[in-house]
């Protein structure tokens, strides 16, 4: 029965994406225990800023390497290997394999030699003891990218037939790896036992997709050729993917730098926030973006115009429409939202402030976060991805220039100081300064929206602009109704709840939730939003076809 389940295949784009989407909704909350249980162990002090900061260099090169190049490639190049010839499918996957495998065990090997200068680079801040645990762990989580990378191989595979389910259960049980390492390792083993977490969890990511594989026609074989044809256009291929995807890790890899020059727990804190963040981002943003995707590039392969114009600005309006809400609401109940997943043993009071005051500033921009993924690949369908690279590196520049001046402005008496002590609470608390790097990456990514709206705009299509706007006037009066009866449902459940309690705080938070919810989705259908119809219908057919 296990082995069925394992082996089975998704029928229908549908029910992959569904099946998808339980799992990045299980993956996400299981990252949300991890960070409660960090900050419940740690809390937001040097230690985490060491085992987050050991984390950037082996996350930059499974970003730029494994998730923005192998991953990405490899699925069209093994499709029209396998149209033409199942065996030399196979052997192109094995010669990639063995040969990418090679290639990052050197590209980790020199880089965990160069660590101690790397260290230094990404982490000024920390004090020699500091530095020389950061290289430790770093080095030890270099084996990360190297399992990720032969996971991505097989992770291809399974996309090629359908097998769905494995896949989907790889980035559970990476998290399940990491909290087993927080439960069971640390005890013994101290901050490296989160690092031995990482490493098992990434290699529970790969082992889990093998059976699948195997199912699949997929025998190993050990063959080298590094002058392969289809491994030359591989790498051909990563070139341009590679470049967006580093000006992203390049930015955080600056925020952590600077995060490290401040009060201890400073990279903890941004981290916490900005996972916080990513949650709506990646389940609506990310979600929405590839699905739209496909219809996208074959409207502008059959030439359908006004088809195109219709699948953007219907995917453009239901973004908005589930996002606007969403960025509200974590603005009102930050505190809440914070205390519920981070409130727990070594996490006081004072890191809960200012991780509260570092989602608030996030969600300014996760509007900006959520729409960028869409307009990037719609420049994809153009098959034009030298703009959104161009965007995105403008956008990288604009960030770091940003995070050095917001840090300063932040850390002495002045007006920009005093408007954002008084408008997040934060009176009382000397060293503000982290605070500025959220700010900082909401404003570059809201400049990378407009940039690629407005060079967008220069692609000559129908926007269907002026319905865009509509849907965003009844959004934005809808949200105002909805924020209201947040903060009275908030107000009224304080005084017949004990908020200083987690039951008494998960209950305010829930009942506040949902009478925002609804009002907003009664509200959206008093004024006639479309998306209201578009949701409804989906659920409908979802429900026949039951």
């Amino acid at each position: 029965m296990l082995a069925k389940l394992f082996n089975s295949r998704t029928k229908n784009v549908a029910s992959a994406a569904g099946l998808l989407g339980i799992s990045a909704l299980i993956s996400r909350f299981l990252g949300l225990i991890r960070d409660r249980l960090l900050a419940g162990t740690f809390g937001a002090g040097e230690e985490l800023d060491i085992y987050f900061a050991a984390f950037r260099i082996p996350d930059f090169v499974y970003g730029i390497l494994i998730m923005g190049g192998v991953a990405a490639v490899f699925l069209p190049v093994f499709s029209e290997y396998f149209r033409k010839s199942e065996e030399d499918a196979w052997k192109f996957t094995n010669n990639l394999l063995n040969c990418f495998l090679i290639l990052l065990v050197l590209l980790c090997a020199i880089l965990a030699l160069l660590t101690p200068w790397l260290v230094s680079l990404i982490a000024p801040g920390f004090s020699p003891a500091a530095k020389e645990l950061t290289v430790a762990l770093t080095r030890i989580m270099f084996i990360s990218p190297i399992l990720f990378g032969i996971s991505s191989v097989f992770s291809g595979v399974l996309h090629y037939f359908d097998r769905f389910f494995a896949y989907s259960l790889a980035p559970v049980v990476y998290n399940l790896g990491i909290i087993f390492g927080i439960l069971f390792l640390v005890p013994s083993f101290g901050l490296y036992g989160l690092a031995y977490g990482v490493i098992l969890g990434a290699g529970l990511h790969w082992l889990f997709q093998i059976p699948a594989a195997r199912n699949s026609g997929y025998k190993y074989l050990p063959l080298f050729n590094f002058r392969n044809f289809g491994l030359v256009k591989i790498f051909k291929l990563m070139v341009p993917r590679t470049i967006g995807a580093a000006a992203y890790h390049i930015n955080l890899m600056v925020i952590t730098a600077v995060a490290s020059t401040l009060s201890a727990g400073s990279i903890a804190i941004f981290n916490f926030a900005n996972n916080l963040q990513y949650f709506p981002v990646g389940l609506i943003g990310v979600s929405f973006s590839v699905a739209a995707f496909p219809a996208l590039a074959r409207s502008l392969v059959a030439d359908l115009k006004e088809e195109f114009s219709k699948v953007f600005s219907s995917t453009f309006r239901q973004i908005l429409f589930s996002v606007v809400p969403v960025s509200i609401l974590i603005f009102i109940l930050r505190a809440q939202i914070v205390r519920i997943v981070l409130g727990t043993g070594q996490f006081g009071w004072l890191e809960t402030r200012l991780t509260a005051a570092s989602l608030a500033l996030f969600s300014l921009g996760i509007f900006a976060a959520a729409l960028v993924p869409f307009l990037a690949r719609v420049f994809y369908s153009f098959q034009d991805t030298k703009t959104p690279l161009a965007v995105s590196l403008i956008s990288m520049v604009l960030n770091v220039g940003l995070c050095f001046l917001f840090v300063f402005l932040l850390g002495f008496s002045n007006l920009f100081q005093g408007f954002i002590v008084n408008a997040l609470k934060l009176q009382g608390i000397e060293n503000i300064g982290v605070i500025g790097l959220p700010l900082a990456l909401s404003v570059s990514g809201i400049v990378q929206f407009f940039l690629l709206l407005f060079f967008l705009k220069k692609k000559e299509f129908d926007f269907n602009g002026g319905e865009i706007i509509h849907s965003l006037k009844r959004v934005l009066l809808a949200s105002f109704l909805m924020a209201a009866v947040a903060y009275l449902c908030l107000f009224l459940a304080a005084e017949f709840l004990d908020t200083k309690t987690f039951t008494g705080i998960l209950i305010q938070t829930t009942v506040a939730c949902l009478a925002a919810g609804l009002a907003y989705l009664l509200t959206g259908a008093w004024l006639k939003s479309p998306e209201i119809g578009i949701i409804r219908s989906a659920l409908v057919a979802k429900f026949k076809k039951r």
